[in-house]
């Protein structure tokens, strides 16, 4: 039987499927790059088998076009990398890159993330979970479509190894404040900052050209890391 917070995570949906025009570039790549790379949700999973080795796992939930995961893959060669995202151009784009650059330590679910890391995922399994940009929800009817809640980190905090890290990072200061609040209060993770505030942005998240352009604007981003103990 389900659990009420079970059924919360699944009713509460944190994005709405808008499904743009595909490329015809996007297209092949998902017709002929799907079975070196995609995962289907209906199948059984193990991080393992998938990958074909036993390595650190990082999970990157809504990748959108994919091209910093890319990069954090071609860096990180060790490093398994499973791109969770629901919206398929991006899925596309991605699988493009995936062949491009010839990267074998990265496998993809197009579905939705937190059902994806409660049924698919082992506790205990994963060394790091990023989201970077998600939708920030802006009007407060809707922040209760903000992934980032207690019943969410509750959810990685069983999934993350001891030790491993939750690496959120926004461009909308509201929401950055609303993550630190909720992830201050949860006893199982604490706050890599010396500050028990933000982080500066690690090395190992890739600038997007979106983002560097909001810099030159002056817009701020907020990194959260926070460490599963």
């Amino acid at each position: 039987m389900l659990s009420s917070e079970s059924i919360h995570l699944k009713k509460i949906r944190s994005f709405i499927l808008r499904q743009g025009r595909l490329t015809p570039g996007q297209q092949f790549a998902l017709t002929h790059f799907w079975q070196r790379y995609g995962l289907d949700y209906i199948n059984p999973f193990d991080i393992t088998e998938a990958f074909g080795r036993q390595a650190p796992t990082v999970i990157e939930i809504g990748f959108g076009n994919g091209d910093s995961l890319a990069k954090m893959a071609a860096a990180n060669p060790d490093t398994n990398y499973l791109g969770i995202e629901v919206h398929r151009p991006g899925v596309g784009h991605l699988l493009m890159e995936l062949d491009r650059l010839a990267l074998q330590n990265v496998r993809v679910f197009c579905h939705d993330a937190v059902e994806v890391i409660e049924h698919k995922i082992a506790n205990d399994s994963l060394s790091g979970v990023h989201l970077f940009f998600p939708d920030p929800w802006p009007k407060k009817k809707h922040h209760k479509r903000r992934i980032v809640n207690a019943g969410f980190m509750r959810l990685l905090s069983n999934k993350l190894k001891m030790g491993g890290y939750f690496h959120a990072a926004t461009d909308w200061q509201d929401y950055a404040e609303s993550m630190l609040s909720v992830l201050s209060t949860e006893t199982n993770f604490c706050n890599s900052s010396t500050t028990e505030g933000y982080c500066e942005r690690p090395v190992y998240r890739p600038l997007t050209k979106f983002e560097q352009r909001g810099l030159r604007l002056g817009h701020r981003v907020w990194d959260l890391i926070f460490t599963r103990r």
